[in-house]
Parts: structure tokens; C-alpha cells; sequence
């Protein structure tokens, strides 16, 4: 599932409110379905590529060209497709996978037979947060159902075949409170633990208190509690989505 930090508001009443407003879940929507399950939602990571590339065939006097790209979002997504799309050509036919989210479109071929295999070449790959689009320029000769669905899903395949890639880690949104004579032990134990978008919020209503919020990888949550509790303060409470 995607995560993005919220505002901090002040903390000024009952911990249970903090709690439920430090962070809130992204509000991801697609106009198809979502696919069951999601290659990063239960490992907290992902692969994903590492660059844009492309794969050309021609197939019965047709060009399909494939071109894939890393998105983050069905925004990214569509700025993807307006960069690479050829208005010349006879069809842009696409689709991305996000986590638990996709969509697929046929771009005017019969449907099923161009936006759905691309789809499943993404699935089969193991890839995440990618986008393919297949350009088709068409040379004469129809190919019929069954040979639409293997020109689209055979190039968005080796398209993704060729694409470099790598292994993501999801981070995690925490929050600490913490008091003010502790700040240097606290900054120097995160910074060892390479957490990313640390921030401070000194209005927390409690006197001599600092709030302070960070990303950290999925899989240094415990030992980074332990690490601060040890080093810091058994007293110190941690938030987190």
C-alpha cells in the first residue's frame, strides 16, 4: 500500500488523537479493478526498474514498439504515456501496475487483446510500479484475436526482460516524542540508521517536549525502537502507521 506523510498538526490533547492523525494512507483510486494482492504490501519490497526502455519488433508488416517506465501513481502514469505516446501512430495501447493498483487500455484495438496482455506481462515479470506502452503502426495485414494478444504481451515481456532493475525498500512514517536534552542523542542514533525526511515540532503542548517525525526502512523499525529506548530513553513513545 502506498504511504505519504500528513501534515503534523500541534499536539496539544490525548495521545490517541495524534496517534490517529500523525499519518494517513494515500487515497489511491483507478477506474478498473484492483488486482488481489500486491508484489510489496506484505515484504516491504519491491522491484522495480531502474530506467526507461525499449523493445521493437515487427510482426506481419506491423512496428510495435514497447516502451517501459517507472510511476509512482496513476498521475506519473499519465505523464508517462503523454511523453512516449505517438499520435501518428495507429494505436497507444498501455497499462501499469502500482501495488494493488492497475489499468490497462486497448487504445481502439478489440478489447482484451492489447491492454489485458500487457497487464499480464507486467504481473508475470514481478515488476512493480511500472508502466508499458505498446506502439503499434499498422502495416496491412490483420493478425486476429489470438495474434494481437501474443504481438502486445510477447514485446511488453521482452521489453521488460531487457529493463534493468532493482530491489526497494518501503519506508515506514514514524513519529517520537522526545525531550529537549535529548535531541543530540536522538539525531545522531537516526542519522545512523539513514532515516529520511526528519522533521521537528517544538508546539507538542507539553513542556520541554519535541516531536520528532522521520521515514525509516520497513525492516529497522524494531531495532531502531530499541536502539533510541536503550540510548535515549525507556520513557520515549514512539508513533507510526
Amino acid at each position: 500500500m502506498l504511504h505519504v506523510a500528513a501534515t503534523i498538526p500541534c499536539y496539544r490533547h490525548h495521545h490517541h488523537r495524534i496517534h490517529a492523525s500523525l499519518f494517513a494512507i494515500a487515497n489511491f483510486k483507478t477506474t478498473t479493478m484492483a488486482s488481489s494482492s500486491s508484489s510489496s504490501g506484505n515484504s516491504g519490497e519491491f522491484k522495480t526498474i531502474k530506467e526507461r526502455v525499449s523493445f521493437e519488433k515487427d510482426i506481419k508488416k506491423s512496428k510495435f514498439i514497447a516502451i517501459a517506465g517507472s510511476v509512482s501513481d496513476d498521475k506519473s502514469a499519465m505523464s508517462f504515456l503523454s511523453q512516449v505516446r505517438d499520435p501518428k501512430a495507429t494505436h497507444n495501447c498501455w497499462a501499469y501496475k502500482v501495488g494493488d493498483q492497475y489499468r490497462s487500455n486497448d487504445d481502439g484495438e478489440p478489447s482484451g487483446t492489447a491492454g489485458k496482455p500487457i497487464y499480464s506481462a507486467i504481473s508475470t515479470s514481478g515488476i512493480d510500479r511500472v508502466m508499458v506502452v505498446v506502439i503499434r503502426y499498422f502495416g496491412g495485414i490483420k493478425l486476429g484475436t489470438g495474434g494481437l494478444v501474443r504481438a502486445y504481451g510477447g514485446v511488453a515481456s521482452e521489453c521488460l526482460k531487457n529493463a534493468p532493475t532493482c530491489l526497494v525498500k518501503t519506508k515506514v512514517p514514524m513519529g517520537v516524542e522526545v525531550p529537549f536534552d535529548l535531541l543530540g542523542v536522538l539525531y545522531h542514533q537516526l542519522q545512523s540508521f539513514n532515516v529520511e525526511d526528519m522533521k521537528q515540532d517544538y508546539d507538542t503542548g507539553k513542556d520541554d517536549i519535541s516531536m520528532v517525525t522521520f521515514k525509516v526502512d520497513f525492516d529497522k523499525v524494531e531495532k531502531l525502537e530499541d536502539t533510541l529506548k536503550s540510548n535515549c530513553s525507556r520513557e520515549l513513545k514512539f508513533y507510526k502507521h
